[in-house]
């Protein structure tokens, strides 16, 4: 892996959530890659921000503690990023009560299935989650290994998906409640991967909710995307932001530093926080 002088990787995970490198060795294959400035942004844990943070300070490598967060905008499931997060011990035991809600919403699924003839064991699910937050395609690896159904296609169709006799909505986090949330711990609220969803029509009304910028670089994102979403970073004032969506990959697109996003953005994002807190 190597990146390129000057570049940063504001989108990476790690063990604490789905990623397959621990927290310190993401660090260490980040300063690896070359990248100037490495975010770590697990989803909905920032479990592996202390472990991270001593690595860059051993490595001398620029690092921003993250989150990434799975929040609603209307009936749509968007990703939201939360970027140099100031206060991580507060924001760790906010989104326990999130983490708790899923292992209770988990708990249920197992009862259900238990009541139609598909019994698992709940110790299956947390062990398939391996400490990262639980969530459907746990319990259907857990009735694959049990023997239930053939593969991960097959436990949605039959038990997981809504309207199955085991699905259990989970408890929403709207958008203007995520976002909030970022900047009541001192972060920036980045609207992760938008895609095609990238539009006028989506983003305006984020913008008086709060929302601090866009990520524009991502693997996902075509020539065109990234076209279309920087010029709405910079027709509302927001910041643009990107990453490798990193986790664990060793080639390909998603390798550390392979997005190339530049230092300047970076410190778009440095200004618009010291200009937040300034108005706090």
């Amino acid at each position: 892996m190597s990146g390129v002088a000057g570049t940063v990787d504001l989108h990476a995970h790690s063990t604490a959530s789905d990623g397959s490198a621990a927290p310190g060795a993401a660090v260490e294959l980040a300063h690896q890659a070359g990248v100037a400035a490495f975010a770590l942004t697990d989803h909905d844990t920032m479990a592996g921000i202390p472990a991270a943070h001593e690595m860059a300070q051993r490595l001398g490598l620029r690092f921003i503690p993250g989150v990434e967060l799975s929040v609603h905008q209307d009936a749509t499931e968007v990703h939201l990023l939360g970027l140099h997060i100031a206060d991580v011990p507060g924001m760790e035991q906010a989104l326990t009560t999130f983490r708790d809600g899923r292992r209770a919403r988990a708990r249920t699924m197992v009862e259900r299935l238990v009541a139609v003839g598909a019994p698992i064991d709940f110790d299956a699910v947390l062990a398939a989650a391996a400490g990262g937050a639980i969530g459907r395609p746990h319990v259907a690896k857990a009735l694959v290994a049990a023997g239930h159904v053939r593969d991960h296609r097959e436990a949605f169709d039959k038990y997981l998906a809504a309207g199955r006799p085991a699905y259990v909505d989970k408890a929403r986090l709207e958008i203007a409640e995520g976002i909030a949330l970022i900047h009541r711990y001192g972060g920036l609220a980045i609207i992760a991967h938008p895609g095609p969803d990238g539009c006028r029509e989506r983003v305006e009304p984020l913008v008086g909710l709060g929302l601090d910028g866009l990520e524009v670089r991502h693997p996902s994102h075509s020539s065109e995307d990234v076209k279309r979403i920087l010029a709405l970073v910079e027709h509302f004032g927001l910041v643009p932001s990107g990453g490798s969506d990193w986790h664990g990959a060793m080639m390909g697109p998603r390798t550390l530093g392979a997005m190339q996003v530049p230092m300047a953005w970076l410190e778009r994002q440095d200004a618009r926080l010291v200009a937040r807190r300034a108005a706090a």
